[in-house]
């Protein structure tokens, strides 16, 4: 690595370190590039030169807070006897964290980044490989697929392979079941609910399990 790609990846890290202080003590919602340059000792222009908006330096800084959910989907995954229930199960375990977290999540998932959400994830780990230890091949898919749409679609592939669905339009369940989360996740933040975390996990897992049981066919079912 070459000293000017040291200098990059040091100041890369200097202005992620702030904006993820500043989201633990103010919040993510008062998160700005004054108050970035000011805890990395920076000025605001500086920012800019290694970040085309701030809202890539609050993704990066967000992404942070995904390593419990990266630590629990390994177990929740080995609990599926089949494909379908591995799907499921991924699902459970992102409504679970991200329902705890909305507002980390929607920065991630849903914010817009104003370039490719995948080219930003891949740099993320590109920086930080060690949040990757550990994690199991067929796992690490979700980590690098962005679109929820994708994320967990190859598992209903596999469930079609195995015989677990017979058939059934798997595209329209995968875009279905993230609209779903997608309207829970903004009814929690635009305080339309008052549902806890567990309420809306609960409820959006109940949605996607409809979902999934009346537009796929199901063996014995």
């Amino acid at each position: 690595m070459s000293r000017k790609e040291i200098k990059t990846t040091r100041m890369w890290h200097y202005f992620v370190d702030a904006t993820f202080s500043i989201i633990e003590q103010d919040g993510l919602e008062n998160v700005t590039a004054r108050k970035i340059a000011d805890k990395a000792g920076f000025t605001v222009s500086t920012i800019y030169n290694y970040y085309g908006e701030l809202s890539h330096l609050i993704f990066f800084a967000a992404m942070r807070y995904l390593q419990e959910y990266t630590d629990e989907i390994p177990l929740y995954m080995n609990k599926g006897r089949n494909y379908l229930e591995k799907y499921l199960l991924t699902w459970e375990c992102f409504c679970k964290h991200s329902f705890m977290k909305p507002k980390i999540y929607h920065a991630i998932f849903v914010a817009n980044l104003g370039e490719q959400p995948d080219v930003l994830l891949k740099h993320y780990y590109s920086q930080y490989p060690k949040d990757l230890i550990g994690i199991p091949e067929d796992v690490k898919h979700l980590l690098f697929e962005q679109d929820l749409s994708k994320r967990n679609k190859p598992f209903l592939e596999l469930a079609l392979q195995e015989g677990s669905i017979s058939q059934g339009n798997i595209e329209e369940v995968t875009e279905l079941t993230v609209l779903a989360w997608i309207a829970m996740i903004t009814l929690l933040l635009n305080n339309r609910r008052s549902y806890s975390p567990e309420e809306a996990a609960e409820i959006t897992m109940s949605h996607i399990r409809t979902l999934t049981t009346r537009l796929l066919k199901i063996p014995n079912e």
